[in-house]
């Protein structure tokens, strides 16, 4: 079972946190702490898998991969393959790019609805759903286009049995 995605910058501002487990908001920032602490201090020629018992407890995983300035991070069980999870970790970001053509920082930030739905789609409740980001892609768009038409009705009409608005 997947138990968190965290996106974080370089500097360890979270910019998507997705707990899959109960965790009180303090125990969350304690963990993106413990994490970033963990990740900006690795040399860039070591592993990508590090043991989060220290932090999630017995049989806890984590792979991390850095893209730009971001740092993304799949927490999950060790029941989970590794490079699996590698791998999807690579279609949440293949899916960003695509919905947000060359994704960055501030597109994670000021489109979070959309970047949660992408992930929905991707992961829910620790499980995974979707392997092909062109799929996530598909429903993401529809579900955009749902959104767009829903918006688009008009709840009042413009006129109202003779009103007129005055």
């Amino acid at each position: 079972m997947i138990r968190a995605v965290i996106v974080m910058n370089d500097q360890g501002k979270p910019r998507l946190v997705k707990f899959y487990d109960y965790q009180p908001v303090e125990k969350q920032q304690e963990v993106i702490r413990s994490i970033y602490a963990v990740l900006s201090s690795r040399a860039e020629n070591v592993s990508n898998f590090i043991r989060a018992d220290p932090v999630f407890g017995p049989d806890a995983m984590l792979v991390y991969k850095t893209f730009a300035t971001l740092y993304f991070v799949f927490v999950f069980d060790t029941y989970e393959n590794e490079l699996a999870m590698l791998d999807l970790m690579q279609v949440f970001v293949e899916s960003l790019d695509k919905c947000f053509s060359n994704v960055c920082e501030l597109d994670i930030v000021f489109n979070f609805n959309k970047v949660h739905a992408i992930l929905d789609e991707i992961v829910l409740g620790g499980q995974v759903l979707e392997t092909d980001s062109s799929d996530v892609v598909k429903a993401v768009q529809e579900i955009t286009r749902l959104e767009k038409a829903a918006n688009s009705i008009s709840l009042v009409p413009k006129s109202i049995h003779g009103w007129q608005g005055r």
